[in-house]
C-alpha cells in the first residue's frame, strides 16, 4: 500500500548554512560586472543562440515584455539591449534548456523535494506537462489536460457556494489571461479574487484614490528626464528596477537633485555605471543621490512632516515656496495641514526619524526652490500598518509644491512585477465596481456577483477557519510570499484542491491541499502559437501604457498550454459548453479577449491596434489635475498621524529585503555583492552597537521571534553581519523571515502585511 503524503512537510526549507563570505559592499551598480553576471547565467541556462536572439528582443518594440519588474520602456529602446542585469536572470530562469515531468516526479516524493531550498527547487528547470497529487499520494504523476479541467470543474460543483473558492493571480500574468481569469470567477459567482497587488502596492492604490482620485502613478518615463527633484523613498532601484537608474542618470545629467530615503544605503543609488556608454564602461559612473537621508524603519511620516513644517515657515515669509495659485484651484485641507504642522515638536520629530538636523535643511533647501518635483516608492513605504498614511505625507508634499498635473512632476509607485498594475486595470480586484459589473452585463452577458470578495488577507483566514476549500492561483508562489508561513502552510493542507498555473517548481508545489495538481504554462520569452498562427498579449507598465508582447523563442513543450487557453478550457469544461462567454474560443484567440477588454475595462480601446510599438497610455485624471471624482472636486491634503510602534527595551524594528540574487520570491543565486554577501542568504545586517549591546559577534548564530496578541513566531539560524543601518533597526532576507510576519497586522485601510515593519527580539542560539 503506498504510504500517504506527510501533510507537515518542510514548508519552511532548510535551515542549513553554506560557505558565508562577507566583503565590503560592491561601490557601483551594473557596469562590467553587470554584463558578467548577464552573460554568466543566461548563457549557462539557455545556450549562446537562444540567450543572443532573446537579449536583442526583450523590451523592444516589436519583442516580449520583460518577466521582470514593471518599470516601463522608453519610446526608443536601446539597440544595444533594453534590460538590466536582473531582467536578464528573470528570462534566463524562464527559458532554461532544464525541464522536469511526471518521470522527475516518480523519483522525488513530495517530502524529498520540501527538504530542499527554493534556490535548489527553482534550478530543477521547466514544467513541460499537467500533473496531479492524488489523496493519499506522495508523487506526482501525469494528467491529461482535459481531465485536470474535469477534476478542477467537479470540485468546484460541488462547493456549497461559489465563495469557497478563492482564485489568486500574480503579477506574470498578460492582460488577456487576467481579464478571462476574472470573468470566469465572476461567472461562477464570487468576487474572491485575492491577488499580488494586496500584498505589495494596494496601500499605494488606496491612498492614491483618496488623494488623488486614481490608484494609479501620475508620471511618465520622459518626465523623469527633466525633474528637478526626485525623491526615492523605501525604494532600492539597483536591485529591484536596475532600469530606472538609466531615467535617474539622464536626470542627473540634465541637473536633477535626487534624495534617497531609506534606512539603507543601497549601492544603485550611490554610482551606476551604464554598460550602455563609455562613461559607464571606462569611466566614474553616475553618482545618483545627492542626499540620503538614513531614516528609522516606518518613521517617513515625522521626517516629511519637519520638511513640511520648515517649507511652510519659509513660505510665510514671502508666500513663494507652496504653489498658493495650484492650491486655490484645485486642493482641498490647506489651512487645516498648516495648523496640523504647528503642533509638532521638531525634536520629537528628529528623535523619531533619527535624521540629522543638518540634512533635514539640505532637503528643505533645495525643496523650496524647486517646483518638477517627483516622488517615488515601494515596499518600504507600502508594507506597514500606517502605509496609507506615509504615502499619503508624501502626496502633501506634492500638492504643496503643485508638483501634479504637469510635465516632470508628479506620483511614481513602482510595481514589482511587470503586470500587475494590467491584472487589476483588466478586472482583477477583490471589491465590487458597480459600472464594470454593469459592462460585464452588458457585454459579457451574465449577471456579476454583488458582494465584495475577500483580498490575501482575508483568504488565509477563509481556508484556515475551513470557509474555503479550493484554492487556484494563476502564477507566483503564495506560500513563500504571503505573511506568516506557518499559518498559511496550515491553510493551504486545509484545502481540498490547490492548483497551481505555473513556469517552474516552487514551495507552493508541495504544501497542498487533499489533492493538487500542477498546470504548466508559457513564459513571456516563448513563441505563443495556435494551429501556425502567432498570437500577441498585452501588459501595462508601471506608468499605464499598454504595450504588445511577443514571444521569440521555441516552447519548453508542446504539451504546455498557455494562460488564456488553460483559463478558456477550464471555462468551457465547467460550463459544459453553455455559456454566454465562448470560453474556448476566446482561449484560443485573444483578439476575441482584447474585444471585450475593450469594451468592459475602463481606458481600453482599439487595443490590438493600439498597442503595437510604443503602446497607448490609459486615461489618467491626475495628469490633467482632473479631480471631480473626489470631494468638493478637489484633490485631498490629509491630516496624518506619527507611527506608535512602543518597541520594548529589547526589540528590533526589521524590515524583510531582496538580495541582488532574486526577484520577489524567486532566488537565482545566493550572493548580494551590493551588500557584500556570498553564499548565504540566512544573515541578518544589524547596526554594530546594537550587536555590542547584545554581546553578539560577526557570524554569531541567532534565531529571531516576533510576539503579537501573545502568539511568539521564530524564524531559526541567522547569522549577524555588522551594517550601516541605523541602531534600532535591522534587515534580513524574505521569504526566510517571512514566518515573523503576522497575518493579522496589516496597514490600515488596504490589509497589506507589515512586512516592512516587524517588531522582534534576538534569541542567541544554544
Amino acid at each position: 500500500m503506498e504510504k500517504k503524503i506527510d501533510r507537515n512537510v518542510n514548508h519552511r526549507g532548510p535551515v542549513k548554512f553554506q560557505e558565508l563570505e562577507f566583503k565590503d559592499p560592491v561601490t557601483h551598480a551594473a557596469g562590467k560586472l553587470g554584463i558578467r553576471e548577464t552573460v554568466k547565467h543566461t548563457f549557462k541556462e539557455m545556450g549562446v543562440v537562444d540567450s543572443m536572439r532573446a537579449l536583442f528582443t526583450i523590451n523592444q518594440q516589436d519583442g516580449f515584455d520583460c518577466p521582470s519588474c514593471a518599470w516601463p520602456d522608453p519610446e526608443h529602446p536601446s539597440k544595444i539591449g533594453e534590460y538590466c542585469e536582473n531582467g536578464a536572470k528573470a528570462l534566463a530562469d524562464e527559458a532554461t534548456h532544464s525541464h522536469i515531468d511526471a518521470v522527475f516526479f516518480q523519483k522525488y516524493s513530495v517530502e524529498e523535494l520540501s527538504e530542499l531550498s527554493d534556490f535548489q527547487l527553482n534550478k530543477f528547470g521547466r514544467l513541460i506537462e499537467p500533473l496531479v497529487l492524488r489523496e493519499g499520494s506522495i508523487h506526482y504523476e501525469s494528467i491529461s489536460w482535459q481531465d485536470a479541467f474535469e477534476l478542477i470543474s467537479e470540485e468546484l460543483r460541488s462547493l456549497d457556494s461559489p465563495n469557497e473558492a478563492i482564485f489568486y493571480t500574480s503579477g506574470r500574468s498578460s492582460n488577456e489571461a487576467a481579464f478571462l481569469y476574472g470573468m470566469f470567477v465572476r461567472a461562477l459567482g464570487t468576487n474572491n479574487m485575492p491577488d499580488c497587488s494586496n500584498m505589495c502596492h494596494e496601500s499605494s492604490g488606496v491612498a492614491l484614490d483618496e488623494t488623488l482620485g486614481i490608484g494609479k502613478g501620475s508620471t511618465k518615463l520622459e518626465d523623469f528626464y527633466e525633474a528637478e527633484v526626485v525623491i526615492i523613498a523605501g525604494q532600492n532601484p539597483g536591485t529591484n528596477h536596475p532600469r530606472m537608474l538609466s531615467a535617474l542618470e539622464k536626470c542627473k545629467e540634465n541637473g536633477g537633485y535626487i534624495i534617497a530615503i531609506n534606512p539603507l544605503e543601497e549601492t544603485g543609488l550611490v554610482n551606476f555605471k551604464n554598460p550602455k556608454n563609455v562613461k559607464g564602461l571606462l569611466g566614474s559612473g553616475e553618482d545618483i543621490a545627492d542626499l540620503h537621508l538614513a531614516v528609522n524603519i516606518n518613521q517617513d511620516i515625522p521626517l516629511v512632516k519637519l520638511i513640511l513644517k520648515r517649507l511652510a515657515e519659509k513660505d510665510a515669509l514671502d508666500q513663494t515656496v507652496f504653489d498658493h495659485e495650484f492650491l486655490k484651484d484645485y486642493t482641498q485641507g490647506y489651512s487645516e495641514l498648516i495648523e496640523d504642522l504647528k503642533s509638532f515638536d521638531e525634536a520629537e520629530l528628529l528623535a523619531l526619524m533619527g535624521v540629522s538636523n543638518e540634512k533635514i535643511n539640505q532637503a528643505v533647501d533645495v525643496l523650496a526652490k524647486k517646483t518638477k518635483i517627483i516622488v517615488c516608492w515601494a515596499m518600504g513605504l507600502t508594507q506597514h500598518k500606517n502605509g496609507v498614511e506615509t504615502i499619503r505625507e508624501y502626496v502633501n508634499l506634492l500638492l504643496l509644491k503643485g508638483a501634479i498635473g504637469k510635465e516632470n512632476a508628479g506620483t511614481c509607485p513602482v510595481r514589482g512585477h511587470s503586470n500587475v498594475q494590467g491584472d487589476r486595470s483588466v478586472g482583477i480586484m477583490h471589491f465590487v465596481d458597480e459600472d464594470l459589473n454593469e459592462r460585464i452585463k452588458k457585454y459579457m452577458g451574465f449577471d456579476p456577483p454583488t458582494e465584495k470578495g475577500i483580498d490575501v488577507v482575508e483568504s488565509m483566514e477563509a481556508i484556515h477557519e475551513g470557509k474555503a476549500s479550493v484554492f487556484i492561483a494563476l502564477g507566483g508562489n503564495f506560500l513563500m510570499a504571503a505573511s506568516d508561513t506557518d499559518y498559511t502552510a496550515q491553510a493551504l493542507n486545509n484545502c481540498k484542491l490547490t492548483v497551481q498555473i505555473s513556469t517552474k517548481l516552487n514551495r507552493s508545489h508541495l504544501v497542498t491541499g487533499k489533492k493538487a495538481l500542477i498546470l504548466p504554462t508559457f513564459g513571456r520569452s516563448e513563441k505563443d502559437e495556435k494551429n501556425g498562427n502567432p498570437r500577441f498579449l498585452t501588459m501595462e507598465s508601471s506608468m499605464g501604457r499598454i504595450r504588445q508582447s511577443k514571444g521569440v523563442l521555441k516552447p519548453a513543450s508542446s504539451t504546455i498550454m498557455s494562460e488564456p487557453e488553460i483559463v478558456g478550457n477550464l471555462g468551457h469544461t465547467f460550463f459544459k459548453g453553455n455559456h454566454s462567454v465562448a470560453w474556448k474560443a476566446m482561449g484560443e484567440d485573444y483578439e476575441l479577449i482584447r474585444e471585450k477588454i475593450d469594451l468592459v475595462a475602463k481606458g481600453f480601446e482599439k487595443t490590438s491596434e493600439r498597442s503595437k510599438g510604443f503602446g497607448y497610455y490609459l486615461p489618467n485624471n491626475a495628469r490633467h489635475r482632473d479631480f471631480s471624482m473626489l470631494p468638493n472636486g478637489r484633490a485631498q491634503i490629509t491630516i496624518n498621524k506619527l507611527p506608535d510602534h512602543q518597541l520594548q527595551e529589547d526589540e528590533l524594528m526589521l524590515m524583510t529585503i531582496r538580495s541582488h540574487d532574486q526577484f520577489n520570491t524567486t532566488i537565482y543565486g545566493l550572493d548580494d555583492r551590493y551588500r557584500g554577501v556570498y553564499n548565504e542568504r540566512r544573515v541578518i545586517f544589524m547596526n554594530a552597537k546594537d550587536m555590542e549591546k547584545r554581546n553578539l559577534k560577526q557570524f554569531e548564530i541567532v534565531n529571531l521571534t516576533s510576539t503579537y496578541d501573545g502568539k511568539k513566531r521564530t524564524a531559526y539560524k541567522f547569522k549577524v553581519l555588522p551594517y550601516k543601518i541605523p541602531a534600532g533597526n535591522i534587515a534580513a532576507y524574505f521569504p526566510e523571515t517571512n514566518p515573523l510576519v503576522p497575518y493579522n497586522h496589516f496597514a490600515e485601510r488596504s490589509n497589506t502585511p507589515i512586512s516592512k515593519s516587524v517588531k522582534i527580539r534576538i534569541e542567541k542560539e544554544i
